[in-house]
């Protein structure tokens, strides 16, 4: 221990490396570094604090926040406040499953293997796939994924993406074709959805895949057995991003004719925690398996007729030639998709369409309640699922900061990614909202916005 904190190594270990190495001093381990861009002195580091003093810093410093156990959130845009049951953080602390690595090998452990098989089937169930890898980093990702995954099974450069998709998913596909020398096309949205007609005068030999999401960035729902047809029709893929609590309602994308569904899980079990760690979920027509990114578990026998789990597709070039590898994907987010794995079979079928409906008519008795207010007006009429648009009659950010005073976390800004749209806010309502405080925010913002 020194001023700076905790440092192992003492004087006498230093000694001994030194030696070792045939050195006098740790300097001459960077005499190829030129002296003029070397570090001049020490580190500016405040002087250590014992363990008692650090924590109480570091709980001061975490006071700063504005969490949700602290406010209201009306806030979802692809991360959402949902109920976590006990039975979730019970089965995922089991220190097998905290302290789970990677799977790379085929025999590792069955019961992370099982895990991973029944997170896999359950995904498959609830997208309406025929199958599903195990999870990957996270819901962006997954769908940059899937874009180069459409490129390479129909041999093809070019993407469709709607307007309608979240910004910042079209931001890391954009980031996965710049390196692949995929160009990407937007189609503009009408009404709040997708509009064919802008859809079918971009779509020809050319494009691979048409990429949208289900429910949309602006909570709207498209209609995807409308969009496959028109992507099948001229030889394209259909990618959906979709949202898993949304499916306990709204019919499978796989039965509506997509060929790759990806989602961000965190929904399914998962703290929103500032933003990670998350899972992306991936999921896809038979003919698609070899071309999937990451590795997928299968069900097998062993000599004696016992039912036994095997690492059976692996993608990375880890595993097979670099050539033949579809992406790099290193980690599958074992624990964040064995919370998913739980929260789905603790909720089950019915759970989970009830978990839906509530979803579904709080968002709705908001909406309804919100464009009561002198000047609010709903600015899409498309049906929607639990997050709906409204347009204010005052600039959204102030509006935003005068609530979040009164402890409401009034929704995302849609200013910020669409300009286009004027003073509009995009706003959530989950199962965890009751009543009292949905009635308590629009009274709230009747003031504001008097």
């Amino acid at each position: 221990m020194n001023e700076f904190g905790y440092i192992p190594h003492t004087a006498a270990d230093r000694k001994a490396m030194l030696e070792t190495l045939g050195i006098e001093r740790v300097e001459t381990l960077f005499a190829d570094i030129p002296e003029e861009i070397r570090l001049q002195g020490g580190l500016p580091l405040q002087k250590a604090m014992s363990e008692l003093d650090l924590m109480r810093h570091l709980q001061r410093l975490a006071d700063k926040n504005q969490h949700l156990g602290k406010v209201i959130g009306f806030l979802g845009a692809g991360a959402y406040e949902h109920y976590q049951p006990s039975v979730v953080d019970a089965i995922i602390s089991r220190s097998e499953f905290y302290t789970s690595y990677t799977p790379y090998q085929p025999e590792m452990s069955q019961g992370l293997l099982q895990a991973t098989f029944e997170y896999q089937s359950m995904i498959a169930e609830l997208t309406g796939m025929d199958l599903a890898n195990a999870s990957m980093y996270d819901g962006p990702t997954a769908f940059g994924e899937a874009g180069l995954v459409a490129c390479a099974h129909t041999r093809r450069n070019r993407l469709l993406v709607a307007d309608s998709v979240h910004p910042e998913y079209c931001a890391v596909l954009e980031t996965y074709a710049a390196g692949q020398g995929v160009e990407i096309g937007y189609i503009e949205q009408k009404n709040g959805c997708l509009d064919m007609n802008a859809l079918t005068a971009q779509l020809n030999d050319s494009i691979a895949g048409v990429l949208i999401q289900y429910p949309n960035f602006f909570g709207a729902v498209e209609d995807v057995r409308q969009i496959a047809e028109a992507a099948h029709a001229a030889g394209a893929l259909l990618i959906v991003n979709t949202y898993p609590i949304a499916l306990g309602l709204l019919e499978a994308p796989g039965q509506l004719g997509a060929d790759i569904v990806v989602a961000e899980g965190q929904s399914l079990g998962n703290a929103i925690a500032y933003g990670g760690p998350y899972l992306g979920i991936m999921a896809a027509k038979q003919a698609l398996m070899r071309k999937l990114p990451g590795r997928i578990v299968g069900q097998t026998k062993d000599q004696q007729g016992r039912r036994g789990f095997v690492l059976t597709l692996q993608a990375r070039e880890q595993h097979i030639r670099r050539e033949k590898a579809t992406s790099n994907i290193c980690s599958n987010q074992s624990l964040c998709a064995i919370a998913a794995t739980v929260f789905l079979a603790y909720m089950g079928k019915q759970g989970m369409r009830e978990l839906a409906l509530q979803n579904y008519h709080k968002a709705h008795y908001l909406k309804q309640s919100l464009v009561q207010l002198p000047g609010v007006e709903a600015l899409f009429t498309s049906p929607f699922f639990n997050e709906f648009v409204i347009r204010l009659p005052q600039p959204v950010a102030s509006v935003q900061k005068r609530l979040l005073d009164q402890g409401f976390l009034f929704g995302y800004d849609l200013g910020k990614s669409h300009p286009q749209l004027g003073d509009a806010v995009l706003l959530n309502a989950t199962e965890v909202r009751t009543k009292d405080e949905m009635d308590a925010m629009v009274e709230a913002l009747r003031e504001v916005l008097a």
